[in-house]
Order: structure tokens, then sequence, then C-alpha cells
């Protein structure tokens, strides 16, 4: 197909393949926005902790915990900024489908360390303020939820759109 023919038949726009390609770039980075504030606003939260008086009180395990969660926020970061580096590496290189296409995953799995960090999180919270029975069932009830929104939610929304019931839940 040439760059000027018409995908109608497959998005429902009028665009090449081009205009498709850089309209998925688009969103995809704006999503990487959305994700990047959240990521950054747990980060803050997790690196003022052992500037506090109550953070000398940890035990190994709220410890443990707490640097798996710092440790979690820095990857997560680090997966949110690779679709810049990767851009940087493959621009004027002809290459946007294998750009949106990586962005695309790179997109996931920050999804899923953002569901890791939160859920560490409020383990580590609940454990520190209301023991650590309350932390790991917080822990797990939030990781649970989470999964539901990001995995079963996409999931069931793409099979009744497929069965031509869209914007139902």
């Amino acid at each position: 197909m040439s760059e000027v023919e018409d995908y109608t038949g497959r998005t429902g726009r009028n665009e090449t393949r081009e205009e498709q390609l850089d309209r998925n770039w688009a969103e995809l980075l704006q999503e990487l926005r959305v994700l990047q504030m959240g990521v950054q606003i747990l980060a803050g939260f997790l690196l003022t902790l052992p500037f506090q008086e109550r953070f000398e009180d940890l035990d190994d395990f709220q410890i443990i915990l707490y640097l798996t969660n710092v440790v979690i926020a820095a990857v997560t970061t680090a997966f949110i900024l690779l679709p810049v580096s990767v851009h940087r590496r493959l621009f004027r290189k002809r290459l946007k489908e294998t750009l949106v296409a990586s962005g695309d995953t790179i997109a996931k799995v920050t999804l899923a360390g953002i569901a890791l960090l939160s859920a560490g999180t409020a383990t580590l919270v609940f454990d520190v303020t209301a023991g650590r029975s309350a932390g790991l069932t917080a822990g797990g009830a939030l990781l649970a939820f989470m999964v539901v929104l990001l995995v079963y939610v996409p999931i069931h929304l793409n099979r009744k759109a497929a069965a031509g019931k869209p914007d139902q839940l």
C-alpha cells in the first residue's frame, strides 16, 4: 500500500499509515505523561520517609519493603523515560512503527510497575500504621483491584466491542 492510501477500514479515520502512527505516538506520549505524574508523587513520598522520626522504628520487613518500593519507583521511572530514549535513537530512521510498537509494550510494563508500586506503598503505610496483617491485606487487595482495572477491564471492553456492544462495562 502506498503512503497516501486510505486506512478508513482499519481505523475509522481518513489517514495514511504515517498519520496513524504519528497520532498513536502522540497519544502514547500523553498517556506516559499521566503515568509519570503518578510515579513522581509516589517516589517523592517514598524519598521523604527516611527523614521522618519514625523511620528509625521500622522493622526489617518494613525496611525491605521500603527499599523494594524505592527500586520499583526508580525502575518504573526508567521505563517512563525509555520511549524518549528510543525515539532519540530511532529519530529520522523511518522506524516509527517500531517506535510505536515498542512504546506500547513499554507503557504496559510501566502500568505494571505503577500497580506494584501502589500496592507496595499501601502495604508499607498500612503495615506501619495498622500492623502487618492490615498491611498485607491492604496491599494484596489493592494489587488485585489494580489487576482488575488494568488487565480485566480492557480485555472485557475489547470483547464487548468485538461483539458489537461497545461502551458497556
